[in-house]
């Protein structure tokens, strides 16, 4: 049972009919459906995770995207933080360096491509050169223009070589982040993790919301479809993403290789 929104390839998205509080089948965090799934969710996670690295031909990217205080760190805490930390890795993409810079836009992303066997999470990701590239205006319209068409054709290149791609943006409402931001300012605990320079951002809510509702227009496709979660609740952000997880990896149904010997022949002294 899918718990998020997944775009179909060729819509046309609006971030106004998808409720950010939606909850699906659950009454609440106190749902003692709530942890009792997420826990199954987990504990299915690592066994196909072990399957998949054991299988070693083919690969998961992960792609979270969020507006700040979206919940992108929660979500790697509760959901990925209990994989094995041998065949997952997760990638915090920042603003470009120099170095970056003197690239074409994705070659700092491709060097963060899993390797087969693996999973491999994108914290923010090529869709910020979309995003902040275009909100900002740090590149001219017409080159952001062109990257969609870019960022299609690289994910479909990463699918034929089997990479599995799948893609979350964690849908707040401005109103839940106002209530996170004011959070970490009053927790003296919590408070190092506010930004002023996210003030800017959030200023630009709407210019915000209509670059994420092209991206995930023109970018939901067959081989690296969009899913848009609704997180003003933590618990159901959590639910909803550990579920896709496990749909796709048991869609792509990865399989114990079979031994190069006969372990009947085999006698440990």
């Amino acid at each position: 049972m899918s718990l998020t929104h997944r775009i179909e390839p060729g819509s046309k998205v609006s971030l106004d009919d998808i409720d950010p509080g939606e909850t699906g089948p659950y009454r609440g965090k106190d749902d003692p459906r709530v942890q009792r799934q997420l826990a199954e969710d987990v504990e299915r996670l690592k066994a196909l995770q072990e399957r998949l690295y054991a299988e070693g031909k083919r690969a998961l990217l992960v792609v979270l995207q969020a507006m700040d205080a979206g919940g992108k760190d929660g979500t790697l805490r509760h959901v990925v933080g209990p994989l094995d930390s041998r065949s997952v890795h997760v990638v915090a993409f920042k603003a470009p360096s120099d170095e970056e810079r003197g690239h074409d836009f994705l070659w700092r992303v491709h060097a963060h491509a899993p390797r087969k066997g693996e999973i491999t999470v994108f914290n923010r990701s090529h869709y910020e050169d979309v995003l902040v590239a275009r909100v900002m205006k740090l590149v001219p319209k017409e080159l952001w223009r062109r990257r969609y068409e870019h960022i299609n054709a690289f994910e479909r290149l990463l699918a034929d070589e089997g990479t599995r791609v799948i893609k979350f943006f964690l849908h707040i409402s401005k109103g839940e982040q106002k209530r996170r931001l004011e959070e970490r300012l009053a927790d003296p605990e919590k408070r190092w993790k506010f930004d002023p320079g996210d003030l800017p951002v959030r200023a630009k809510w709407a210019e915000f919301r209509k670059a994420y509702e092209r991206a995930l227009s023109e970018c939901s496709t067959e081989w690296a479809p969009w899913h848009v979660v609704p997180a003003d609740n933590k618990w159901y952000r959590n639910l909803a993403v550990a579920r896709a997880l496990v749909e796709t990896l048991e869609d792509m149904d990865p399989k114990f290789p079979k031994p190069a010997f006969d372990p009947r022949s085999v006698v440990i002294p």
